[in-house]
């Protein structure tokens, strides 16, 4: 039984179930054992590898994307070159070295990273050295300016609420503890933020809602909407959410959340219809990964790099690359949706 399950048993006999959200919350977040503040989640020491540290290719693209509309816009000085969520600082990495020939990209750039935990900030900061960097603890403290943010599987990691449609109403995905930790459902009851549901679901279909992502889209859609600016956000998922998409990971491996309160990734699929209708009226399209990166023009890339390598490290590039791109991979599963001020042009690979 790891520490946090203890705390957690002992809250649940106390004072009842808690809700799905709250249980992410607390084994991602908790300040002495939660996941995220215990340990390196990223790369092969971790639990799980995302798109910045498969390849380079995937930040170039995208940061050279970001430049692109940054100069669609008249290049506007200063602005806030921003991302949610940086992990250990790669995919910004990537951004700066792909932009620093961009002229005047970097002089206007105030670069600044949405991250809360302390242990994290140091790691980013060893990453980009002595790249001017600020950070912010949310996204509603980034500065009111022209605004370009990317966030790559940031969502995925919030807290969400769990639905079975019931005749009677929807029953909420709760944890309960009578021995050790299990899922319970509450009794049927109405969910107003479910009501457009009730027509497109069946009894025993399972709806996710994430609380706290509607909020953070309203912040980017509003900076945007008066300043200026673009956001890409990747994530995996789809449009409308629909089914049991809970899961942990664990040692590169799907486990039971419910098995190591703490010491596992909790995440849950996106839902991009949701990013967007909190983004009006600055939602742009949503495409998938592997089209956006082929947009972008991960092929032409992709050959350059090959140039250059032989046997074990040629045979990983062309891995990373079908990773990034291949419909049974990543490419399918994940999306990018696209923020815009109205009127304004999409950012490439959007058109």
């Amino acid at each position: 039984m790891t520490p946090l399950e203890a705390l957690l048993i002992r809250r649940i006999r106390a004072t009842g179930p808690i809700r799905l959200a709250d249980y992410m919350a607390e084994c991602l977040l908790h300040p002495q054992h939660g996941y995220y503040t215990t340990r390196p989640p990223f790369g092969a020491e971790g639990d799980f590898t995302t798109a910045p540290e498969i390849s380079q290719m995937f930040g170039e693209l995208l940061g050279l994307a970001l430049a692109q509309a940054w100069l669609d816009r008249g290049a506007p000085a200063p602005f806030t070159l921003a991302e949610l969520g940086p992990g250990r600082g790669t995919l910004m990495a990537d951004i700066l070295r792909a932009t620093a020939r961009v002229p005047g990209f970097h002089a206007a750039a105030q670069v600044v990273l949405v991250e809360a935990s302390p242990a994290l900030r140091d790691r980013q900061r060893a990453t980009l050295g002595t790249h001017p960097v600020a950070w912010a603890d949310t996204a509603g403290a980034l500065p009111e300016a022209p605004l370009f943010l990317i966030a790559n599987e940031f969502f995925d990691a919030l807290p969400i609420r769990q639905f079975t449609r019931d005749a009677a109403g929807w029953r909420e995905t709760m944890v309960t503890a009578p021995d050790r930790l299990a899922f319970a459902r509450a009794a049927p009851a109405p969910i107003a933020a479910l009501d457009h549901r009730l027509a497109d679901t069946s009894p025993g279909e399972v709806v996710e809602i994430c609380p706290a992502a509607a909020p953070i889209m309203a912040e980017i859609a509003s900076r945007i909407a008066h300043h200026g600016g673009v956001a890409l956000i990747v994530d995996y998922g789809g449009w409308r959410s629909r089914g049991d998409t809970f899961q942990a990971l664990r040692h590169h491996a799907f486990a039971d959340p419910l098995a190591a309160p703490g010491e596992a990734d909790l995440t849950a699929h996106v839902d991009f219809e949701a990013l967007a209708q909190a983004a009006a009226p600055c939602a742009g399209a949503c495409v998938t990964q592997g089209a956006l990166l082929a947009a972008l023009g991960i092929a032409a890339r992709s050959t350059a790099l090959a140039a250059r390598l032989t046997g074990p490290a040629l045979e990983s590039h062309l891995a990373a690359t079908r990773r990034l791109t291949d419909p049974s991979e990543m490419g399918t599963l994940f999306k990018a949706l696209a923020l815009h001020a109205p009127g304004t042009p999409p950012p490439p690979g959007f058109a």
